[in-house]
């Protein structure tokens, strides 16, 4: 039996306290981003489990709509991701 060993940690800790593996992450297929799916990748991409790199070739991802996505969380949090509120966080 062959097991597949990803690169770079198998898991990291938030700083919430809690913890976010791999498993954790949405599927390879996604192609409704949900502000909740949207905020795991984020938060794997800045707690280093995966690599920027890594996150837009898995997800189909540009670097500037991942670049957008964690400026948004840094600056108003997970809530900034919810497309019904891209009005309301955009910048002027």
């Amino acid at each position: 039996m062959y097991i597949r060993k990803e690169m770079g940690p198998v898991f990291v800790t938030l700083p919430d306290g809690s913890t976010l593996s791999r498993s954790d992450l949405p599927p390879k297929n996604t192609s409704r981003w949900v502000a909740r799916r949207k905020a795991k990748v984020v938060a794997a991409v800045v707690g280093g489990l995966i690599t920027d790199k890594e996150a837009c070739d898995t997800y189909d991802l540009t670097t500037d709509e991942l670049s957008e996505w964690i400026s948004a969380v840094r600056a108003h949090g997970p809530a900034a991701l919810r497309v019904t509120a891209l009005q309301k966080y955009r910048q002027p």
